[in-house]
């Protein structure tokens, strides 16, 4: 792996960052972990969950596997998710899971990797510490590069973040909504929300427990929310039906809903980010204002393929919108491509961190 070696005279500082070839960039987010390797791209995605014997501590499965087991576990083994809200949870989970991804992407066994890793933007100091520091532990050279996720995510979408006119982008995760406004490699205004995919699967569950007396686990909630739910409505509404546990008899029951009573249940989530959308809006500079109404508003993330969120988030905002036309990577996308061009990117986004 390639290191700076400085050869200049004294007094005139470091160098900066050499970036090997096998060094990664992380976007650690609630609902899926994706990894991206120097010079080969994407190399992994998985979910955020990991499988623990809680009598040893032991890990048993990592990813896929793991979220498998989600709801369907004995008493001793726990399917964890150690981010919620876009931050860390559980520390010693977090660093094992990521050090199980770190080995899944290198072969040689001693490797330590650069890495850039992508935090929410609303993060605080301590958390952005907590995230560096489970990299580390779990591997990574230090220092760890954090960048903010709307940043990457604008990058990733192909936005100029360089140049002195107005780019917005809206990244709906699994945990979070981060809502950004970039000119010249820097955010002008931003607002983040813990508000995303996790909270619209509560609703749904909510939503079936309140209103139709039974209880689905979160994996079938999510499949709702995938399939069926929406944020404008449809052309042609339809019913479905869904098995779950009665509250009232505690046996299996299987009841009907409609896509208008989901997209009813997600309303408040689906109105925490719009509402998101429009504070960010309300402080942006004029200028930069009337560069969005000409080149839109971008959306990324998971949560962005809400059937109908870019036809409500136009409807309220009478902006134009559009779908990077690769949501669930864009962020990764974008840390990959500050790691592959660090010369470009790096004294732009980090200052004097990159040195």
């Amino acid at each position: 792996m390639a290191e700076t070696v400085d050869r200049r005279p004294r007094g005139q500082g470091p160098r900066r960052a050499v970036f090997g070839a096998r060094d990664i960039a992380v976007d650690l987010g609630t609902a899926n972990t994706l990894v991206y390797v120097r010079g080969e791209g994407i190399v992994l995605d998985e979910p955020s969950v990991v499988a623990v014997n809680s009598l040893d501590g032991n890990l048993l499965a990592v990813g896929d596997e793991a979220k498998r087991m989600i709801g369907r576990t004995p008493g001793y083994i726990r399917a964890v998710q150690p981010l919620k809200d876009g931050v860390i949870a559980d520390f010693e989970i977090c660093e094992k899971m990521l050090r199980y991804f770190i080995q899944q992407v290198h072969n040689r066994r001693w490797a330590k990797p650069r890495m850039v890793i992508c935090v929410p933007s609303g993060v605080t100091g301590v958390e952005r510490r907590a995230v560096q520091e489970a990299a580390e532990y779990a591997g990574a050279r230090p220092p760890s590069y954090i960048i903010e996720e709307p940043m990457a995510a604008a990058i990733g979408a192909g936005l100029p973040v360089a140049e002195p006119t107005g780019s917005m982008v809206v990244d709906v995760g699994g945990g979070t909504t981060e809502v950004a406004v970039i000119s010249l490699g820097g955010v002008v205004a931003s607002q983040s929300s813990r508000v995303g995919g996790d909270e619209m699967d509560d609703a749904v569950k909510q939503f079936l427990k309140k209103v139709k007396g039974v209880d689905v686990g979160d994996r079938t909630a999510e499949t709702i929310k995938i399939r069926l739910g929406s944020a404008h409505p449809l052309t042609q509404e339809i019913r479905a039906a869904v098995s779950g546990r009665s509250l009232r008899t505690g046996l299996p029951e299987s009841v009907e809903f409609s896509t208008r009573e989901i997209r009813e249940a997600l309303e408040e989530p689906v109105a925490a980010i719009i509402d998101t959308v429009k504070v960010t809006l309300d402080r942006t500079p004029p200028e930069l204002s009337a560069d969005i109404m000409d080149r839109g508003i971008t959306l990324v993330g998971g949560g962005a393929l809400l059937i109908g969120l870019a036809d409500r988030i136009r409807a309220e905002t009478g902006m134009p919108v559009w779908l990077a036309s690769d949501p669930l990577r864009s962020v990764v996308e974008g840390a990959g491509s500050v790691l592959e061009e660090f010369s470009r990117f790096g004294e732009m986004i980090f200052g004097d961190d990159a040195e």
